[in-house]
């Protein structure tokens, strides 16, 4: 019986949790949490982008015109560089399998580079919203709104159609599901930074190896995850 547990002590990982019988276990439950967490992050999402389709089918001509006062090219960029950040991380993760503790931290630095890239941008886009006071419940102004729009989204209306006059009924309604539905993924991504140091310090502490790296496997299953959400946000709130 002693011979028996000196075997199954010998046998158990350091990185091996003890209520696990051995480590295909604890991946596998492990793998199952970050999956169930995935699931509810999708229901999450999944009720601001019904929102966002009921009252695009009410309220149409308010949701051409607030996305054509959306900087597409900004829109545009930042969708380039959260693909790039998805990538890092890929090649992140590739270098925890083959043990390069410096790689790791150099493609995490370059994730975190290109998530700050993407906070400036969104900043710039935000402050523009501010200073022509078209944040609902904030900072809201009908007639700088009426003028924004009418600079912007003038070529919706045909040349012989007379310019407007009032704003489109339910515009206020886009704007808010922008910043709520931007804001909750820049909530996101926030939260993404705070685990990507984690892990790094982690990592520099000599945590992971070839065998042992799930932290940074699952972090990459959640940024990729942050990413396409930006994926689906980009078309649906600049390109209708």
């Amino acid at each position: 019986m002693s011979h028996a547990s000196s075997d199954h002590a010998h046998e158990h990982k350091p990185y091996q949790q003890h209520h696990f019988d051995d480590m295909n276990q604890q991946t596998q439950s492990t793998l199952l949490g970050i999956w169930l967490f995935m699931a509810q992050e999708i229901l999450f999402f999944g009720g601001l982008f019904v929102a966002y389709t009921i009252y695009r089918i009410m309220y149409p001509v308010a949701w051409a015109m607030g996305a054509a006062t959306q900087n597409v090219w900004l829109g545009m960029f930042n969708t380039v560089v959260l693909i790039g950040s998805s990538l890092s991380i890929v090649l992140a993760v590739n270098a925890a399998r083959h043990n390069q503790r410096g790689q790791v931290m150099k493609w995490f630095a370059i994730t975190l580079l290109l998530g700050a890239v993407f906070f400036g941008i969104k900043s710039i886009e935000y402050m523009g919203k501010w200073e022509h006071q078209m944040v609902p419940g904030l900072r809201w102004d009908d007639g700088h709104a009426l003028h924004t729009i009418q600079e912007h989204a003038g070529h919706i209306h045909g040349e012989n159609e007379a310019p407007m006059t009032e704003l489109p009924e339910g515009i206020q309604l886009y704007y808010s599901l922008y910043f709520v539905m931007t804001g909750m993924h820049a909530l996101h991504m926030i939260i993404g930074f705070g685990l990507a140091i984690w892990i790094m310090i982690k990592n520099a502490r000599g945590c992971f190896n070839s065998e042992y790296y799930p932290h940074i496997e699952y972090f990459g299953l959640y940024w990729h995850f942050v990413d396409i959400v930006w994926i689906f946000l980009f078309p649906l709130l600049y390109l209708v």
